[in-house]
Order: structure tokens, then C-alpha cells, then sequence
């Protein structure tokens, strides 16, 4: 039994999802922050638990390969890095090998699906959006920084060296412009004072700044001053907001925004395309890896110009818009209001006229447009950490069931999770790749293809790309006529029975109906399984129903 206070000696041998260390000691897991693996150290242990305990570096013995010196101050202290004391590499290689033990530990998933980690080309000064709590010092004056790890206790920054350096001069105008006038900051126990956040944004594109200050009240003193002072200092700045957070709750942000100064929006390019950002729009913080990201994502779509694409938890529209050019009709959902106002500003600004965004919970706008009759030959989801819920899943496989499937995420443990939920509904994995969006920090974004699956009365999988083809023109000069969703939709009204549309069209066959070449194919070097009969019965009366023979 490990005794706390007593210091031991050991080895670093792996590193958990929120970048602590892992050391084994008398056959118990003991974590130990800011640490590297293959580090040897003495551990002080500060507390001890049923089947794990918690230990703080006394002396480094022999330090890893992998360990560097941290380039920040606050970096042990601070609750956002926490690879600032190893390589790069060896952060690339432990955030890849996340993945791998998420989607093959949680999603039973062949981890060699994982491709190489896509690197960030900067891996400081890349985050456009700081969202900064506000609070006294320890010598009573007004300060900006971060929450400690696991509180809510505010360290000070002047240099948080993930963030735009345009930044630094904003926060040191206002933090002298809130001491200068006695504000206060908000006190979460107790509900009182006024301001909660400094959250700013930096298009680095256009190199336009948004600067957005939450209070809990409707009024900051002074506001026109204010204003003057920080478009002195910053003369990117196009716009000042006023974001009102009256809540008793720890969410940044509020639902009302007051402009004070500028449009209330600034504009930045991604992709080729112009995207106008407001204070509750979601962008991502990375703008050149977000890049990359989508175009991985484009690649995995492989879409075509008769085809629908369905991008929910859409934001600002940028993900679907970006890919507007390479589909028929493109459908966008997502529950924030500003940010579907943004989507329809942002289709119009680059001259877009294909697309279309709703308003409100993916399930239940998801669910809406199946039943409208709204088709989706691929389908992008792009969910918050929390991951989607099994209702979207279900939805997407049963009431769409799209050929493709893109699944962004930014938590690979969730993302596994809802790969496994997918996996039971039908659908694959096919390829997955994480891209490094988040540098020195413990985030990853993964991007990943899913595809539809067959099982044979084996049990053995073979992989088939289905198909919803128009088929009614095809179909004209014979008796009768009926689209596979069609003839799909009447067995399953009668019988309560679902079948595929390679069991269809093997159907067909039999009856000697010419198909188009290659109809009926499943993917290169798979057996594609035959109709069962039971399931035959029921689509030849599906075909007498209609006619058809």
C-alpha cells in the first residue's frame, strides 16, 4: 500500500488524455503532471485512492529523450498547455496514439485504420480567439488570465504564447482601463460584479479583430471611452461588443450581444471562400490547420454535381460551404441563431445559391427534413466535445442512410464511442485521420470516413457502397414502375421488413429487368451476399404491387 508523502522511485511509462504521466508503483497507477515518458524520477505522493493514486515530481533522476525545457512561465501552473515540456514529435506521436487506443479500446476499431497525424505548421501564436476570466489579483487589482487546472482559481498572463500576439496590447489597455475606473470582477459564489470575461478574435487572413467584453449587467461604464482607448492601441480592431451574461452559471457567453463600436462582425477567408464571424458564431481556432482539415474531409466526401450534402452542427456554415461547389443542394443545421444568420450571410456573400440552413437540435432538424423527404448522399457531422446522441445516429443510418458519413470530432474518446453506436447500425470505418489543430495543448481533431456495411449469414462483413439512384426514367417501357426507395417504403409499410438496394436489384436481375452497367456492384474484392428468400418473397410483391411484373 503506497503511503502518502513518501517519495519513490520509478519510471514514466505513459501519458493519460489529459497529459499527466503514468508510473506503476507496488502494482498500483500513480499520475504525476508534467511529466515525459521514459522520464526516471523520484515521486512524492499527495494522494492515495482505492485502485489509483496521485504524485508530484520531487527530482528528476534521469530525464527522457522526449523532455525539453518549457518555453512559458506559467505553463505548470496555467490549465491550458500541457506538452510545453516535451518535443513536438513526441507530442504528434502520443496524440496519434490517442486515437489509436480510443477507436480500438472504446469503438472496437482496428487501430491500424489511423493514419499519420497531420501536423500544425505553427505551433505558437495560432489560436484567433482568446476567451480570458476576470479577477482580482493577489494585490487587489484587476487581472486577465486563465483558470488553474481543475479550478477556478485565475492566473495572470501577459504572454500566453498559443494566442495572437495582437492580443497582448488589448488585454493590457483594458486591465489598465478596469483599475483606472474601480470595476469589478464576477464572483461566481456569490453572483456579484460586473465583469466576466475579456474574449477577443483575430481574423489572421483579413487581419480584422473583434474584441467582446461579457459583464454580468446590461451597461459598462464609460463604453466610449473604452473604445477610443483600444482602437488606439489596436487599430485592427473593426469591432467592440458588448456581450450581457446576467446567469447564475459558469457558460462564458450570453445570448445577447450590444455593439459599441464597428458592424458587430469581423470577416475572415478559409478555404478560397469569405466567412463573417460574430461574437456566438463558432470558428475554428486554428485557421491554416482548419484548412487542411476540410480538405481532408472534401477528399473523404469524393462528391459529385447531382448529389446532397447534409452538414449538421454546420456553425457559420464553413465546413458545407466550402464544398457547395461540388454538389447539387447542400442543407445546413445548427442550434446557435447567430450563427445559421451567419451561414445564410456567408452562402450570400460568396454567391452561393444552393445552399439552405435551419435552425435548432441536430436530431430533431435532422429527423424534420427525413421526414420532408429530403434525401443526403453524404452527411458531415461536426459535433461539440460531448459527441452526438444515439436519436442523430439512428437517424442518419435508418431514416437517411447515406452512402458516406464524414464525422469530425475534437474528443477522440466520444468519437469512438459513437463509432461503435454507428458500427451496430450498419456503418464502417474506413479511414481516419487526426489532425493536429490544438499544438501544446492535450486536444486533438480527427477526421473520419464512415461507410454503410453488409453482414452474410456468417456473420462475416463485406463492405458495399449502397445506392439511392433515380432510377424512375430507367424504369419507363415496362409494365410498371417504381424507384428502389419506393419499393423499399412499401415493403417496409406492409411488412414492417427493411431491405436493401442491392437485394432489389438482385431481385431485378432474377426477373430479367436490364440494369445499367455495374448497378449491382459491391467494392473491389468483396463477395456480395445474396437476397435471402424471405426477403425475395416480399420484393417480387413489392414488384407485383407496382406492376412490375
Amino acid at each position: 500500500m503506497l503511503n502518502k508523502n513518501q517519495i519513490y522511485k520509478t519510471e514514466i511509462t505513459g501519458l493519460t488524455s489529459e497529459g499527466n504521466g503514468v508510473c506503476h508503483i507496488d502494482s498500483m497507477a500513480v499520475f504525476v503532471p508534467n511529466t515525459a515518458v521514459g522520464d526516471i524520477l523520484n515521486v512524492r505522493i499527495v494522494k492515495v485512492l482505492k485502485k489509483y493514486a496521485f504524485g508530484i515530481v520531487e527530482n528528476i533522476i534521469t530525464p527522457s529523450s522526449d523532455r525539453i525545457t518549457s518555453d512559458c512561465p506559467i505553463s505548470l501552473k496555467c490549465g491550458g498547455c500541457m506538452f510545453r515540456h516535451i518535443s513536438y514529435e513526441a507530442e504528434l506521436n502520443y496524440k496519434h496514439q490517442r486515437v489509436c487506443d480510443a477507436i480500438t479500446r472504446i469503438g472496437g476499431i482496428d487501430g491500424s485504420l489511423v493514419g499519420e497525424i497531420i501536423p500544425s505548421d505553427r505551433i505558437t501564436a495560432y489560436r484567433n480567439k482568446a476567451q480570458l476570466p476576470i479577477a482580482y489579483d493577489k494585490n487587489g487589482n484587476i487581472t486577465v488570465g486563465f483558470f488553474a487546472q481543475r479550478s477556478h482559481r485565475v492566473i495572470s498572463v501577459d504572454n500566453c504564447l498559443l494566442h495572437s500576439e495582437a492580443f497582448n496590447p488589448i488585454i493590457d489597455c483594458f486591465t489598465d482601463f478596469a483599475n483606472e475606473y474601480k470595476l469589478t470582477p464576477y464572483d461566481e459564489k456569490s453572483h456579484s460584479g460586473l465583469l466576466r470575461h475579456l474574449y477577443m478574435r483575430h481574423a489572421m487572413e483579413t487581419d480584422e479583430i473583434m474584441v467582446c467584453i461579457v459583464i454580468n449587467g446590461k451597461k459598462l461604464p464609460h463604453e466610449n471611452e473604452l473604445c477610443e482607448r483600444l482602437i488606439a492601441v489596436e487599430n485592427r480592431i473593426k469591432t467592440i461588443v458588448i456581450n450581457i451574461n446576467c446567469d447564475k452559471t459558469n457558460v462564458i457567453t450570453g445570448k445577447e450581444c450590444r455593439t459599441i463600436f464597428g458592424s458587430g462582425y469581423i470577416t475572415d477567408k478559409l478555404c478560397g471562400l469569405s466567412f463573417r464571424i460574430s461574437p456566438l458564431s463558432f470558428y475554428q481556432v486554428n485557421r491554416s490547420q482548419a484548412e487542411k482539415l476540410y480538405t481532408i474531409a472534401r477528399d473523404f466526401a469524393e462528391l459529385k454535381p447531382d448529389e446532397t450534402l447534409l452538414d449538421l452542427y454546420c456553425g457559420t456554415g464553413t465546413i458545407g460551404l466550402t464544398m457547395a461547389d461540388s454538389v447539387k443542394r447542400l442543407y445546413g443545421v445548427e442550434i446557435i441563431p447567430q450563427a445559421i444568420e451567419d451561414a445564410k450571410i456567408n452562402a450570400e456573400i460568396n454567391n452561393i445559391k444552393n445552399a439552405e440552413f435551419f435552425c435548432g437540435d441536430a436530431s430533431l432538424a435532422a429527423e424534420k427534413l427525413a421526414q420532408q423527404g429530403i434525401k443526403a448522399d453524404c452527411i458531415i457531422i461536426d459535433p461539440p466535445r460531448k459527441g452526438c446522441d444515439s436519436t442523430l445516429i439512428n437517424t442518419i443510418s435508418e431514416k437517411f442512410s447515406p452512402p458516406r458519413v464524414i464525422y469530425i470530432s475534437c474528443d477522440p474518446a466520444t468519437l469512438a464511442r459513437d463509432l461503435k453506436i454507428f458500427n451496430e447500425l450498419g456503418y464502417s470505418a474506413f479511414k481516419v485521420i487526426p489532425v493536429d489543430l490544438f499544438p501544446r495543448t492535450g486536444h486533438v481533431e480527427t477526421c473520419v470516413l464512415l461507410g454503410r456495411k453488409i453482414v452474410n449469414d456468417k456473420n462475416v462483413e463485406y463492405m458495399h457502397v449502397d445506392y439511392e439512384l433515380e432510377d424512375a426514367e430507367y424504369l419507363r417501357g415496362i409494365k410498371g414502375s417504381a424507384t428502389y426507395a419506393e419499393i423499399k417504403k412499401w415493403i417496409k409499410e406492409q411488412y414492417n421488413v427493411s431491405v436493401s438496394s442491392l437485394y432489389i436489384a438482385q431481385c431485378k436481375d432474377e426477373c430479367g429487368f436490364e440494369k445499367r452497367e455495374n448497378f449491382n456492384t459491391g467494392a473491389e474484392g468483396h463477395r456480395v451476399p445474396n437476397c435471402p428468400e424471405e426477403k425475395k418473397k416480399l420484393i417480387l410483391e413489392a414488384f407485383k404491387h407496382f406492376k412490375m411484373i
